[in-house]
């Protein structure tokens, strides 16, 4: 029986809601941090009942504190960039960081092991295909260094299962909600509200944060295992979804249509500025191909495991996490 639950990136954007959730469930909950700051997006009555420890995966001397007398990991802690100078960090932090937290778990004896992987992990297609959990991996210049680290790093939970490591892997598509704007997949909403004048017509899978944490918890708890499972809400084109976002704002929708050529030119102007205004580009070479691809992730295999779980329509996630937004000025 689970009674106690480490959760790394506990103060990353899903990480935080899959605390909270836990907490909301009753579990006992243990969180790795690197900062003392709470996010300002959970409830701080929340994050207090979580016993923290200070550390982060690549230090292996917190990670073997925070282990002792888990019977569950929620692995969440990764990074998200599409920057070719973030490279090694980020396959640092995503294959090296993942594998220490597979050996520590192995070498604690936890007994259920719950990945969050992504879609990205799966390999992405250019002309519409459909995606599902058989999808094999196949070098392509659509995956991502990101998706490269996630592959590598689904790698090493996969040993660990061979090693005796009870898993189960969640694929969440692109995570939307309420969060720090200035990180991961919530920038799509920051660029929104600054009126970032770009579309592209490229589908991609997106799914409400919360419903990606409310699997990951049910998941843990159900007696499911050596399974993946691709956790979508829908499928929309960018342009669909960035429209979608400026109504919530009450902004401008972008109006300049990204063709693969004017895709190109728009991620050179947006590394030009950058090298002027020291702040990332809202759009990279990399990110500027998803924008362009055309994917779409088949979510059947989760509902068909999980009875009476359904997806928040995107509709509703993102007129939630506009207002939220909106309300909360310090986040702007």
């Amino acid at each position: 029986m689970i009674k106690k639950v480490f959760v790394t990136g506990g103060t990353g954007f899903l990480g935080a809601y899959i605390i909270q959730e836990l907490v909301e469930r009753g579990f006992a909950v243990r969180g790795l941090r690197r900062s003392a700051r709470f996010p300002f997006f959970i409830p701080v009555n929340i994050m207090e009942q979580v016993e923290w420890v200070e550390g982060d995966i690549l230090d292996v001397v917190s990670l073997d504190e925070a282990m002792e007398g888990i019977d569950a990991v929620i692995h969440a802690a990764a990074k998200v960039s599409f920057d070719p100078k973030e490279k090694e960090e980020l396959f640092h932090i995503n294959i090296d960081g993942t594998a220490n937290v597979v050996n520590m778990a192995l070498d604690k004896g936890v007994t259920r092991f719950v990945h969050i992987s992504s879609v990205a992990a799966l390999g992405r297609t250019a002309n519409g295909d459909h995606v599902n959990e058989t999808k094999k991996w196949q070098a392509s210049k659509l995956n991502t260094q990101y998706a490269i680290s996630k592959y590598h790093a689904e790698r090493e939970v996969w040993r660990g299962m061979g090693e005796g490591l009870d898993v189960v892997v969640l694929n969440p598509s692109t995570i939307l909600g309420y969060g720090d704007w200035s990180t991961s997949s919530c920038a799509i909403f920051k660029n929104s509200f600054r009126e970032f004048p770009w579309y592209t017509n490229g589908v991609n899978g997106f799914v409400d944060v919360k419903d990606v944490a409310r699997a990951a918890v049910l998941l843990m708890e159900s007696n499911i295992s050596t399974e993946r499972f691709i956790v979508n809400g829908d499928n929309w084109s960018f342009q669909q979804l960035l429209n979608t976002i400026a109504d919530g704002f009450g902004k401008k929708k972008p109006t300049r249509e990204a063709s693969p050529f004017m895709g190109e030119i728009a991620w050179r102007m947006e590394r030009f500025k950058s090298l002027f205004s020291g702040k990332k580009p809202l759009l990279t070479q990399q990110s500027a191909r998803v924008a362009q691809s055309k994917t779409f992730f088949d979510h059947q295999k989760l509902l068909k495991a999980l009875p009476g779980f359904s997806f928040t329509p995107l509709t509703q996630s993102i007129q939630h996490a506009c207002q939220q937004y909106l309300q909360h000025p310090q986040s702007l």
